[in-house]
């Protein structure tokens, strides 16, 4: 029932007959609103196929479609656009084959073929926060899109569970702790170690800022200064007095020095880097805090992650993963994929596509990330066979780290490295600026959630009509509203943007907000109810009823949403499925508005203006939850 589809194929025909040209594709465009027709063929491609005049080309494929095409009933030519205005019969036959439908627009997939989809991947020393919203909202969101479009999927993350950050976080409960867990607290998991991680970077900047001491003239920097090999290179460089001009020098090491004291001279460092050594080496007493602390942390996470509305079919850790690669690196080697330097260093050279040499093992033999993340990505395939394509939910930050991984993957013959995407998207910023996890300034997800709820309480107090409802409707109510008002605004914005997030505007019950179009929604179920309560048999569709202009736009609308799914699966893009439901909003509030639906008096068109209602409302929740947002009944 794709009216594009039927007209493509006739227009085809209808060049076929006139000009005797077999014509390749033909372009579509929804007619302008100031003019007569629903659907607009563009000419002017057609012009590189077929000469002469494009209205008078136009002319003559129009009347060819009038006299041989049932859904078309006029046409008009404006310039080089044919407007075409298609049937009311054919609006309502399409109608009458979904209404019933359930999920209309998915598609049950039948390809073999898997695609594994991964977000959130957080790192196990500290809360998710604000970013870590957008992440798991977007590759939630997208694994669901991908779904309706037909295919299998399976959600899964990598859980960045070891290394330097992880170990800061316990050597700090160890010193500062006294035995604290998440039980005598009070706090989640993930918030207590969170904690610990500040606590380190504090105890560290103390550290650090001692060192830096100067007062008595007998500081460890001016130490530092006077005894080693860089502080004499620098004041040689700069022809400097290391004594009239200390602070001077003592500005430039605070500034480009900070690294290699916490590597090579700071107490702190160099005992968390004894605890990573430890927890590689197997210590007992060490990986068995690492657990306890990890556990916590799995704990919180999962609370968050049901609060947020996501799930996931898999789980990596980066404990498990951390050594996959080195025998792929070994592989590539003997098959001239990578080199090996004087130093015994292992790269692999890009600059044939534009980009850099890589390297993917160090001279001692061990791994980098990147060696990681192309054994991780085949250590997936050899777990699930049927996967043919892999999308990364992963920042913008890290687009060249996935040019690099994915075009070494190509390099080493994996054929379904041709479907891997990177979706790349922005930052999500406050109007208090930016978030540093270390300093504790982050936005934490729990709180930020909270916050929503707290704020769709408020609006909606204001708002009234919730006198009838319990205090438990209340709070669920509140809690649907404000997490919709989250995704959506975020989901809304194309995934490569940067977002401003205002926490008060996406709670507005007006405009292009998740609130509006869960008020729309709840008002087409109160139609409905209040269709049922008086009795309305909601019975078979005369399709031979003439519709009003805004039932034909809605219907329009309707008929666009199987191909709102397949183009946002093709595109990665939840916001083209926000958006799209926004527009399907805004034709069906302009039909309520112009158009009587209960106090109808002709039967029949009650009846399917009623019906209409229903499936749009079924379209919106249907759209809705590819996006993970909730609808709520009443509002």
């Amino acid at each position: 029932m794709n009216i594009q589809a039927i007209l493509s194929a006739k227009v085809q025909e209808a060049v076929k007959a006139i000009y005797a040209i077999d014509l390749p594709t033909v372009e579509f465009q929804p007619t302008r609103k100031d003019f007569e027709g629903d659907i607009t063929v563009v000419v002017f491609p057609i012009l590189r196929f077929v000469k002469g005049n494009p209205v008078q080309i136009g002319e003559q494929i129009g009347t060819f479609l009038k006299e041989n095409v049932a859904e078309v009933v006029n046409f008009n030519v404006v310039k080089g656009f044919l407007n075409l205005v298609i049937s009311d019969s054919f609006y309502l036959d399409f109608f009458t084959s979904v209404n019933d439908v359930a999920n209309f627009g998915y598609v049950t997939a039948t390809d073999a073929d898997a695609v594994m989809v991964e977000y959130s991947s957080p790192n196990t020393n500290k809360p998710l926060h604000l970013g870590h919203i957008r992440n798991n909202l977007l590759g939630y969101a997208v694994a669901e899109i991908i779904k309706a479009s037909g295919k299998k999927i399976y959600k899964t993350q990598i859980i960045n569970d070891r290394g330097i950050h992880i170990c800061k976080s316990m050597l700090a409960w160890q010193r500062f702790g006294n035995g604290e867990t998440p039980e005598s607290t009070g706090l989640k998991g993930d918030k207590l170690v969170g904690n610990y991680y500040v606590r380190f970077e504090q105890e560290f900047q103390k550290e650090f800022s001692d060192w830096f001491d100067i007062e008595e003239g007998k500081s460890a920097l001016k130490i530092f200064i006077e005894t080693s090999k860089e502080g004499q290179e620098f004041i040689k460089e700069n022809s400097l007095d290391k004594n009239s001009d200390i602070i001077e020098i003592l500005r430039y090491f605070k500034k480009i020095y900070k690294d290699t004291y916490f590597n090579n001279y700071s107490g702190l460092g160099l005992d968390t880097k004894n605890l990573l050594k430890k927890w590689e080496a197997g210590d007992e007493e060490v990986v068995s805090l690492w657990k306890t602390m990890n556990g916590w942390v799995y704990d919180g996470f999962d609370v968050t992650y049901k609060n947020l509305g996501v799930d996931f079919d898999q789980l990596y850790y980066e404990s498990d993963t951390y050594l996959l690669g080195k025998d792929v690196v070994a592989d590539g080697l003997e098959k001239g994929v990578f080199y090996r330097k004087e130093d015994g260093s292992v790269w692999i050279d890009l600059t044939d596509e534009g980009l850099d040499e890589k390297i993917v093992l160090r001279s001692d033999g061990t791994a980098v990330y990147m060696t990681q993340d192309i054994g991780t990505a085949i250590q997936r395939v050899k777990n699930n066979p049927d996967v043919n394509g892999m999308v990364y939910t992963v920042g913008n930050e890290q687009d060249y780290h996935f040019k690099v991984l994915f075009l070494i993957l190509k390099k080493l013959g994996f054929s379904w490295a041709e479907k891997l995407f990177h979706l790349s998207y922005g930052m999500v910023d406050l109007p208090s600026g930016k978030m540093k996890s270390r300093e504790g300034t982050v936005v934490d997800a729990d709180d930020l959630m909270e916050d929503m709820t707290n704020t769709a309480a408020a609006i909606s107090e204001e708002l009234g009509k919730l006198e009838d409802y319990s205090d438990t409707e209340k709070k669920e109510l509140y809690k649907v509203i404000g997490m919709g008002a989250l995704k959506y605004y975020i989901l809304k914005v194309d995934p490569k943007k940067r977002i401003l997030f205002n926490p008060e505007e996406s709670v507005d019950f007006q405009g292009n907000t998740g609130p509006f179009i869960q008020y729309t929604y709840a008002r087409i179920q109160s139609i409905v109810r209040k269709a049922n309560d008086t009795g309305i048999v909601l019975g078979a569709i005369n399709t031979t009823i003439a519709l009003h202009e805004k039932e034909k736009e809605l219907l329009k609308q309707l008929q666009l949403f199987p191909e709102t799914i397949q183009l946002a699966a093709a595109n990665y893009s939840p916001a083209i499925i926000a958006n799209y439901t926004y527009d399907l909003v805004k034709e069906f509030n302009s039909f309520y508005q112009n158009v009587p639906i209960l106090p109808e008096t002709d039967e029949q068109k009650k009846v399917f203006r009623i019906q209409l209602a229903k499936k749009v409302g079924e379209v919106i929740a249907s759209a809705f939850k590819l996006l993970g947002i909730q609808v709520p009944e009443r509002m």
